[in-house]
């Protein structure tokens, strides 16, 4: 049976007499491992903060436009158009009880605002409450988005984008302060939260100036609704919700379910799919040119195993002349080299772990880095690192291991 405690004090023995070598080795170890777990760690950081910003514009939704169709049907002909009205959504919500939230969006750019002596043109979005989880439109402390009553009553209220607020207002709280929208008064109640957004169908929403779907359309007289917006209780049932309110809308306004140009419907979660597995394949890449840099590292290992074994050619017979067997002498040195590939790991990662916390902490004002998030390493991304030390360590270890087992007792006594 393999006494540790030997093999570990065989290991500082030779490690004393090799200290260069094994210094340097362990250099190496820790060199390759700190790059494959900042390059690990920055596809992770990467990963986090571009999920982060896409779900700045709503998470598991979905976008309805209208369209024109191409197939004819029921007496109807082909090419006529397709629009979406204030009535839509609660027609659809009420026939596809799948899904959890449903709001129709009015647009309209270029309008004047005008607080105090400043006149900016302006997004307007015309929107409903749903649009709060739906759409992450968050209020900052002390305001409030755009409610129900707000909707029933038709009032002249509006939520402010936050870049939009620092435009107009500055750094004076625009909350319960009047500002006139094409000449009508509007009270602003609340401005939504900074958020990082990725992706947009209408430009980005720190930008806008929000007031209630109902108040818009009297304001403006739009006839019908730019599009609309919804989220299926359960991301797994977005393509049949899809298919639903393809028929749904087919019966309501006489086209074929399957002409797929009759509507427009953009599936955020399969974009999101497919946004995912492009960064998996950037994570892929990049473990790949770290776990390449700690191959090098891995030949230094076996380089000085099989040094080891040349220098105790002697050793070795003793111990096979005294009943050692060739599984003894294998794991012997199989263990030695996962020590060497252990400790230069491990030193490696915690070098790592320090610098990616070290930099998380230094406060540097940069949109790259805001948008591109910093090297995060997590108990994943250590587990996989650890998993390449061991195959490394086992891989590096083992054919110098197989040398030193098949040494001929005999001959090796002889050795000088």
């Amino acid at each position: 049976m393999i006494n540790f405690a030997t093999v570990y004090n065989v290991f500082i023995r030779d490690f004393r007499k090799q200290k260069k070598r094994i210094a340097l080795t362990l250099l190496a170890l820790g060199w390759g491992t700190i790059s494959i777990m900042l390059l690990l760690g920055f596809g992770e950081g990467l990963h986090s903060q571009l999920t982060i910003n896409r779900r700045g514009m709503g998470d598991e939704i979905s976008i309805l436009w209208g369209g024109q169709t191409t197939i004819p049907y029921k007496g109807y002909g082909k090419g006529r158009r397709i629009h979406l009205f204030k009535e839509d959504p609660a027609y659809l919500k009420d026939r596809i009880p799948e899904i959890r939230y449903i709001a129709g969006e009015y647009h309209r750019w270029g309008v004047a605002v005008k607080y105090g002596d400043k006149v900016l043109s302006e997004h307007i979005n015309g929107i409903g409450p749903e649009f709060e989880m739906m759409r992450a439109h968050i209020p900052m402390m002390g305001g409030r988005m755009i409610n129900e009553l707000d909707i029933e009553l038709k009032r002249r209220v509006a939520f402010l984008g936050d870049a939009f607020k620092e435009r107009l207002f500055g750094d004076e709280d625009p909350i319960g302060k009047q500002m006139l929208i094409n000449g009508m008064p509007f009270t602003v109640i609340g401005v939504m939260q900074e958020k990082m957004q990725m992706n947009s169908y209408s430009g980005s929403d720190e930008d806008k100036v929000s007031i209630p779907a109902t108040t818009f359309k009297t304001v403006f007289g739009d006839p019908w609704l730019d599009n609309i917006v919804y989220q299926p209780w359960d991301v797994d049932n977005m393509k049949a919700v899809e298919r639903q309110v393809y028929e749904a809308m087919g019966a309501r306004y006489k086209f074929d379910p399957n002409d797929e140009r009759a509507l427009s419907i953009w599936d955020t979660a399969e974009s999101a799919r497919e946004f995912n597995n492009i960064l998996m394949g950037i994570n892929i890449f990049l473990g790949i040119i770290g776990g390449l840099t700690l191959l090098i590292a891995g030949v230094g290992v076996a380089n000085i195993m099989y040094v080891s074994i040349k220098e105790r050619t002697r050793e070795i017979g003793v111990k096979m002349a005294v009943g050692a067997r060739r599984s003894y002498i294998l794991a012997q040195f199989l263990i030695e080299a996962l020590l060497i590939t252990f400790f230069g790991g491990f030193g490696g990662m915690a070098i790592s772990y320090i610098l990616t916390e070290g930099f998380k902490r230094i406060p540097i004002e940069s949109d790259v880095l805001d948008f591109m998030g910093r090297p995060t390493i997590s108990m994943e991304t250590g587990l996989i690192v650890v998993s390449i030390l061991g195959i490394m360590g086992i891989i590096s270890g083992l054919f110098p291991a197989m040398r030193a087992a098949s040494v001929n007792p005999v001959e090796s006594l002889r050795h000088e």
